[in-house]
């Protein structure tokens, strides 16, 4: 990591209690504040992206649309929304889905976050910054699943664990699109 961010750290009701270097918090395990948005088509498929292989943990895994730490003075839905056209050249609307607290392994780092989940929707095509992305796909949350079960080490620890907890709440949200797509 060329420049030091910053993360806000967090107790276990998601209340601030501080600031830390982002690698340092992620080298010692500080639980802290992030997001995950999610788009999906109108097709019903997830805008999956592969993070850079030169991100400093777990490049060249396949991920959600886009993840990121909230910003100290901004709103997490400001940020979401910032990070995803940053990240993925993609301006859509979206909106909060959930809140999920995990701990996760990531080499010799530890993602200890409570991760603000948000959904969308675009058909647009993704322009990904080479500095986040390798790579991006769309894929239906049944293919996902099997690819998932068959090759877990091609994703993220936050993805799987996110995928499979809100698996069956994804679909119902995404339901309205596939059927109108189907007409």
């Amino acid at each position: 990591m060329s420049e030091q961010q910053q993360v806000i750290l967090v107790d276990e009701n998601d209340r601030v209690i501080g600031s830390a270097d982002k690698l340092d918090a992620h080298q010692k395990g500080m639980l802290h504040r992030a997001f995950s948005v999610f788009i999906f088509d109108s097709a019903g498929r997830l805008l999956l992206q592969k993070r850079a292989a030169g991100k400093y943990h777990s490049g060249g895994l396949w991920t959600n649309t886009c993840c990121s730490h909230a910003e100290e003075g901004r709103e997490l839905l400001e940020t979401a929304n910032r990070r995803l056209l940053e990240e993925m050249g993609i301006d859509a609307g979206i909106e909060p889905f959930g809140v999920f607290r995990y701990k996760a392994q990531c080499g010799e780092l530890v993602e200890n976050e409570i991760d603000h989940l948000f959904i969308g929707y675009s058909d647009a095509e993704p322009k990904p910054d080479p500095n986040e992305a390798d790579d991006w796909r769309r894929c239906s949350p049944d293919e996902l699943k099997a690819e998932i079960g068959a090759h877990p080490e091609r994703f993220t620890a936050w993805f799987r664990l996110i995928f499979e907890k809100y698996e069956d709440a994804l679909k119902k949200k995404i339901e309205p699109l596939r059927n109108a797509s189907a007409r």
